[in-house]
C-alpha cells in the first residue's frame, strides 16, 4: 500500500515538462542579454583604440592639373581604375594614359603625360584613406600643391645619420645639391668590350662620357660617401668621376643578389672631361670565375651619388655589357 504513495509523491514533486521548458527558455534569454551586453561593451572599448579600417583615397583630379601633354593643352582625361588605357598601345602609336601590364601600374612620360596616375578605386573621399605606396593620396601629376612628399630630411628618421662611411642603414642629411640643364646633363656610354675572355684574361673597357667634368672625388673609404652635395661648374657640367665594375652572375632569370663585392671595381678622376665626348679606356686586370660577367659603368658626382637629371625621363649616365668568361 505503501509504495503507489511513494511513487505518486515523487511524481508529484517532478515539475510539469512545459515548467521546465520555460525555465531552460528563460536562463538561455539571460545568458544571450549578458552576451550582448557584452559585445557592445567591447565593440565601444575596442573601437576608441583601433582605427577604422582603411580604404582607398579618393582620386579626383585638381583644377589646374595638365591633361594630355606636358604644356596643360586639352587632350586625354585623367585616368581611374574604372576607364584606364587597356595597354602600352603600339610602336606607332604609344599609350599616353596610365596602364595595367601584367599586374603592375605603368605611368607613360613618368605622369608628365596623359592624366594623373591610377590610385585605386575612387571613393566619396574622407579622412580616412591610405595612399597608393609611393603616391599622393590627391590630384594630378605636375600639381606641386597636391604632393605629399613622405619627407625631404631626416628629421622625422629614427635612423642613425650618416657619416660618411660605406654603412646602412643610415639617413642621408647631405642636400641633393646642383642640377644642370637638361642638354648638359652626363650621359656615357660603353663604346667597346669583349664578347667573351678567357678565366684570368686581362681585358679593357672603353668608356665615352659627356658632360662630366671627372675632377672631384672624396674617398668612400676616408668618409666622403654621400658626404658633399653635387656641385657644377662655371659652364654648368656636374664635377665628379666614374665607377667601372664587373660581377659574377649566378642567374640570367632573376636580380643578383646585391651584398657582395664585385670582382672589379675602380673609380676614374682623370682631371678631364668636358661638354664635348671623350674616351676613357679602363683596364680589368682578369676575372677568376668561368660564367657570365656582369660589367657596368656609371659617372658619379664628388660623393659617389649617379648625377641627378633635369627631367624624370632623361636616362642617366649608365652602362652595362655582359661578357661570357670561359
Amino acid at each position: 500500500m505503501n509504495t503507489p504513495v511513494r511513487s505518486s509523491r515523487r511524481r508529484s514533486n517532478r515539475p510539469p515538462r512545459n515548467k521546465r521548458l520555460i525555465a531552460v527558455l528563460a536562463t538561455l534569454g539571460v545568458f544571450g542579454a549578458i552576451v550582448t551586453v557584452t559585445q557592445i561593451s567591447n565593440a565601444g572599448t575596442f573601437g576608441r583604440n583601433r582605427p577604422s579600417a582603411a580604404k582607398p583615397c579618393a582620386t579626383t583630379p585638381a583644377t589646374n592639373a595638365p591633361t594630355g601633354n606636358p604644356t596643360g593643352a586639352p587632350g586625354t582625361p585623367n585616368p581611374s581604375s574604372s576607364a584606364a588605357a587597356e595597354g602600352p598601345g603600339t610602336a606607332a602609336k604609344p599609350q599616353t594614359r596610365s596602364y595595367h601590364d601584367h599586374g603592375a601600374v605603368q605611368h607613360p612620360g613618368d605622369g608628365q603625360e596623359g592624366g594623373a596616375p591610377l590610385r585605386g578605386r575612387p571613393n566619396s573621399g574622407g579622412a580616412n584613406c591610405t595612399p597608393s605606396p609611393g603616391t599622393s593620396s590627391s590630384a594630378a601629376p605636375g600639381n606641386p600643391a597636391a604632393l605629399e612628399p613622405l619627407g625631404a630630411n631626416c628629421s622625422g628618421s629614427d635612423l642613425q645619420a650618416h657619416d660618411g662611411f660605406q654603412n646602412g642603414p643610415r639617413c642621408v642629411g647631405t642636400a641633393f645639391g646642383e642640377v644642370g640643364a637638361p642638354e648638359q646633363n652626363p650621359t656615357l656610354l660603353i663604346t667597346q668590350a669583349p664578347n667573351s675572355v678567357r678565366v684570368n684574361q686581362q681585358f679593357t673597357l672603353r668608356v665615352s662620357t659627356r658632360n662630366l667634368v671627372r675632377d672631384r672625388f672624396l674617398p668612400a673609404g676616408q668618409g666622403g660617401y654621400y658626404l658633399e652635395s653635387s656641385f657644377l661648374t662655371d659652364e654648368g657640367l656636374v664635377r665628379g668621376h666614374f665607377h667601372s665594375a664587373c660581377r659574377m652572375l649566378t642567374s640570367n632569370r632573376a636580380a643578383p643578389d646585391p651584398a657582395p663585392v664585385p670582382a672589379f671595381f675602380v673609380a676614374t678622376e682623370d682631371g678631364r672631361g668636358g661638354a664635348q665626348p671623350d674616351t676613357v679606356t679602363v683596364t680589368v686586370p682578369g676575372l677568376t670565375q668561368r660564367g657570365t660577367a656582369q660589367c657596368a659603368v656609371w659617372a658619379g658626382d664628388g660623393s659617389h651619388r649617379i648625377p641627378m637629371m633635369t627631367r624624370a625621363n632623361q636616362v642617366p649616365a649608365f652602362d652595362v655589357v655582359r661578357i661570357t668568361v670561359r
